[in-house]
């Protein structure tokens, strides 16, 4: 397991060194968005990405009912159809049809699936040649790569590194002049299309009612070897099955918008059937279309409820495209045969999950995939099962799990630890709230940023033990009993953002209510994989504010309000009695800004001390992604006067995420350097945020690099102005 981490590290340390591959990541990935939110005009996203989920949800839900009916209506309409069980049966059944027919050459479009059964080394071992006429796969078996992309396999390559492998391939210096590579391309493939006797193909869309295959496609290569040679093989993949013509409809709008900011490809060939064709002597005939219907783990994933959603895939690669440690990497890191997120879930089935268990360990948890992909699948929350089920926490250090699952769940020891822990951090923090250098192996800690030292005393601590330890003004009515949810790193961190919160609850007339048996909310436990670890944290809050009897809870933390209101009753899905207190905790959890927003009403103007300040807000990922909360705060902000500068991209994660900073600081840094470049283009002198690890993350990043920027929760700036109104 340690020498699988390290190789890891390795090709981690070899990818980011790759300074093209850098470029043409990053140049891609700006472009990206702008191009499609182009695309997208005039269209609703989400109403073709509801049509996409029906249409697949019926995939899903009656795969076998299709396929039966895909065969029959493919079969009679002329074309041959072999159900595949696996990978070595395809290549079995192509190889033995190439042998039959005399085939000596085959020539292929872009298919992924081809690259899922390996079909290339397996004709080539048997003496058959293969060539790629996709432009980007050509590139690729020049160099003897796989592809790092699902649409664009050579995006990692410049066009000088191109120029060069086309340069050996034709024995000519070439210049990186693009014109001139793509003529060298066409007229080396040329003679390829005119003399093979094989093409194969994958497909897009395959329509059961009709036996219809779809190829959407930029090149027309694929439209020329579906032509030229006499026979035709498509290897389809159960799930590009569809029940009716319409159902593909909304699948062709959203491939080329989100796959590459198109709002259409330059070729999509419908083939039914094999077609006539005229032979040089005048004769006319048909040609051979043989279909592979390929399960190779599909059916498993159908089968599987926490998973088959990733069934509706329809292959754009967005998830890759917004992707920021894709965009750090490329998919010969973060992938295997498939790349990024969804290609951790589909090497899972489709591979092994020994292949998944490096894979699942590279994702951030931004779930900006999830917001951007067209079927709706929630690819985070799959990766999150991934490793509940196969990896268990196995993949952490030793140190790290036992801290998790002996000591976090401890309530008492934990709390003393990081009590002794705030005492013995003196020799680090030189008096300061901040840790700017830590020796040895805690070194990579502070690279690219400083860490906040550990409160001297926490929120919990300066509150005493008393449940109830504040009320309203005098005289004021008491509307709500409010429960307060701190988290770990307001309570030991940032307590000063525990008392603004209260301080706001006091000055709306609430009763803040903090249960000091509430514990970490589990979160971190729960995204390494340890189940039993996350539950006891989960009974141990759900306990505490049950026993506290409040109308609200209440969180400063937005990865804590994700854990209550949506893990707490995910966890306890086999336990009723468990089941209904988590229902009604996460029916009481709101986000602070949510809350505080809702409350004010008229009751204040805009205080002067904050009037036209100029402020950039950054959305954290859990708040607005997983919550839904965006405008909220910008409300409340606008409402206490402030002038919002947004960044270009607001919602651009900080690299942060938890544990994840700590165990792959060199993807997180260069993704908090992002970040800072945002904020620093708005000319804001303060960001504001709702998360505590966002204020961690982005002001130990800001004093890294010596920036006198404030770095504020929202809680703070509202407090602030409620004093200066006073």
């Amino acid at each position: 397991m340690a020498d699988k981490q390290s190789e890891l590290k390795q090709a981690i340390k070899r990818a980011l060194a790759n300074k093209n591959l850098g470029k043409a990541l990053g140049r891609f990935a700006d472009a990206y968005l702008p191009a499609r939110a182009k695309a997208w005009q005039g269209k609703d996203f989400f109403l073709v990405r509801e049509e996409i989920r029906r249409a697949k949800q019926k995939t899903v839900d009656c795969l076998e009912e299709l396929a039966e009916k895909f065969v029959a209506s493919a079969t009679s309409r002329g074309a041959h159809v072999f159900q595949a069980k696996d990978a070595l049966s395809a290549c079995q059944y192509i190889l033995n049809l190439a042998r039959d027919k005399g085939v000596d050459l085959v020539i292929k479009s872009k298919s992924m699936a081809s690259e899922e059964i390996h079909l290339n080394k397996y004709l080539e071992k048997a003496g058959i040649a293969v060539t790629e006429t996709d432009l980007g796969e050509w590139i690729i078996q020049l160099c003897g790569q796989r592809p790092s992309h699902m649409v664009m396999p050579a995006i990692h390559l410049t066009r000088q590194e191109v120029a060069e492998i086309f340069s050996r391939e034709v024995k000519e210096s070439l210049e990186s002049d693009i014109p001139r590579l793509v003529k060298v391309a066409r007229e080396q493939l040329r003679q390829k299309f005119l003399g093979a006797q094989m093409g194969v193909s994958g497909a897009n869309v395959a329509v059961a009612e009709t036996g219809t295959i779809f190829l959407m496609t930029n090149e027309g290569n694929a439209r020329l070897l579906t032509t030229l040679p006499p026979i035709h093989v498509a290897i389809v993949g159960l799930e590009k099955l569809v029940e009716r013509l319409p159902d593909a409809v909304p699948i062709l709008e959203a491939l080329p918008r989100c796959a590459t900011g198109q709002q259409l490809t330059s070729y999509l060939t419908m083939i039914t059937g094999p077609t006539k064709v005229e032979t040089p002597e005048g004769e006319t005939r048909l040609k051979e279309l043989h279909i592979v219907l390929l399960d190779n783990g599909r059916r498993k994933l159908a089968a599987d409820p926490e998973f088959n959603d990733s069934l509706r895939c329809i292959r754009c690669a967005s998830c890759l495209n917004v992707c920021p440690v894709f965009q750090l990497l490329g998919g010969h890191v973060f992938g295997h045969i498939y790349t990024g997120g969804i290609g951790t879930i589909l090497t899972a089935f489709f591979g092994s999950g020994q292949e998944a268990e490096d894979l699942q360990a590279l994702c951030l948890g931004c779930q900006r995939c999830k917001e951007y992909c067209p079927a709706g699948i929630d690819i985070p929350q799959m990766i999150l099962e991934l490793r509940k089920r196969y990896h268990g926490g196995r993949l952490l250090p030793p140190g790290q799990r036992i801290f998790m699952e002996k000591v976090m769940p401890n309530r008492k020891l934990f709390h003393i630890l990081l009590k002794t822990a705030s005492r013995v951090q003196k020799p680090f923090t030189g008096g300061q709230p901040l840790i700017r250098h830590l020796p040895l192996y805690l070194k990579g800690l502070t690279e690219g940023r400083s860490l906040p030292a550990l409160a001297q005393k926490s929120l919990r601590d300066s509150l005493g033990d008393a449940e109830e330890f504040c009320a309203g003004p005098a005289g004021q009515p008491v509307h709500h009993r409010v429960g307060f949810f701190a988290g770990c790193l307001v309570d030991f961190v940032y307590p000063e953002i525990g008392r603004a919160v209260l301080e706001t609850l006091v000055y709306l007339g609430c009763t803040p209510v903090f249960p000091p048996g509430q514990n970490c909310c589990g979160f971190p436990a729960e995204h390494a994989g340890l189940q039993e670890a996350a539950v006891e944290l989960a009974r141990q809050n759900i306990k505490a504010f049950a026993d506290a009897n409040v109308s609200f809870v209440v969180t400063a933390c937005p990865t804590c309000a994700v854990s209550l209101k949506k893990s707490y009753p995910k966890l306890f899905a086999d336990d009723l009695a468990w089941l209904q207190k988590a229902r009604e905790l996460a029916d009481k959890v709101v986000d602070y800004a949510s809350f505080i927003l809702r409350r004010l009403g008229e009751k204040d103007a805009q205080p002067a001390c904050l009037s036209g300040e100029p402020v950039t807000y950054h959305d954290s990922c859990h708040l607005k992604r997983s919550l839904g909360v965006f405008r909220e705060p910008r409300g409340l902000l606008q409402k206490l006067g402030a002038e919002i500068k947004e960044m270009t991209w607001p919602d651009r994660c900080c690299g942060f995420g938890g544990s994840y900073s700590i165990q792959f600081p060199e993807l997180s840094t260069p993704i908090l350097e992002q970040k800072i470049n945002d904020i620093m283009s708005t000319e804001a002198k303060t960001v504001v945020t709702d998360c505590p690890g966002c204020v961690l993350q982005i002001s130990g990043g800001l004093d890294y690099r010596n920036m006198p920027l404030r770095v504020k929760h929202t809680a703070q700036i509202v407090a602030e102005s409620l004093k200066c109104k006073k």
